[in-house]
């Protein structure tokens, strides 16, 4: 996809964030958006952001965890516009916990909205984009979907999945020749709501950690504006590129990981010892 003028994409978790920032720089562009997000409120905050470009911007409020909604939505989206040629599956959620600490409840809730939820957004959009002939699947994966890290097994297996889902899918996409492509996104710390929003539950205090100092810390560590990283990502798009790594820490954590495919546990291991002594204090 060489331009985004009328174009038209859907973007899911479009109230806050990365979403947002991708519907700032795409309605810049002249691309038609259909918006979706649990947060009514920031998704009228995202559409008068938008306001000033000549476009047509439609909002839906939806749970990316339940199937029919995003059914619902894509179907909508292509009544509304005529057609769509993107979809970013940008919705996702964290959770601090142990293996063991974590409950049933909080594994499936993150699973449904960071699995399902790109799952149900691909498949839903999938059909509808490849009548277009010219169309992207964009899947946001996470730097914890190239390297797992103690205390965010829920959130590695999601983000995992979603890497090896995407890569699947862009293979099949190559061989098909349908003109529709795929890229798997990996960030590193974007400067979201995400870890304000996360569950820390009391599990990390086995490990020595304060649940609320280390959900401090990780806000610490998102660095990257995410009009930024929306911009890496349509350019990205725009490039066909199968991977993007978003920030240093990231490709940090990727050349690591290739360096040392398991011994860059112990690593981790060591530096979240050091660590715990000021998040326990």
């Amino acid at each position: 996809m060489k331009n985004f003028k009328n174009k038209v994409a859907a973007i899911t978790g479009a109230g806050s964030g990365i979403g947002q920032q991708l519907a700032v720089l795409l309605a810049k562009q002249g691309c038609h958006l259909s918006l979706s997000d649990v947060n009514e409120k920031g998704l009228a905050e995202t559409v008068e952001l938008t306001k000033n470009a000549n476009v047509r911007v439609t909002t839906k409020k939806v749970d990316v965890a339940n199937r029919d909604e995003v059914k619902a939505w894509a179907a909508e989206t292509v009544q509304n516009h005529g057609s769509v040629n993107m979809i970013f599956n940008n919705a996702g959620v964290a959770l601090g916990s142990t293996v063991e600490g974590a409950t049933y409840e909080e594994l499936e809730w993150i699973v449904n909205i960071n699995f399902w939820g790109v799952v149900y957004g691909t498949k839903e959009f999938l059909p509808y984009i490849k009548k277009t002939g010219d169309g992207h699947i964009i899947n946001i994966s996470s730097l914890f979907g190239l390297t797992a890290q103690p205390t965010q097994s829920a959130y590695n297996a999601t983000k995992f999945a979603v890497r090896g889902f995407t890569e699947s899918l862009r293979q099949e996409l190559d061989i098909e020749n349908v003109g529709v492509s795929a890229l798997c996104v990996h960030p590193g710390g974007i400067r979201t709501n995400i870890a304000k929003a996360a569950k820390m539950n009391d599990s990390l205090k086995s490990l020595g950690m304060n649940p609320q100092k280390s959900a401090q810390t990780f806000d610490k560590l998102l660095r990257c504006p995410p009009e930024e990283a929306a911009r890496q990502i349509l350019e990205a798009v725009q490039k066909d590129r199968r991977r993007l790594l978003i920030g240093n820490d990231a490709k940090v954590i990727d050349l690591m990981q290739r360096v040392m495919p398991t011994g860059y546990q112990k690593v981790t291991a060591f530096a979240t010892k050091m660590s715990k002594r000021f998040d326990s204090k």
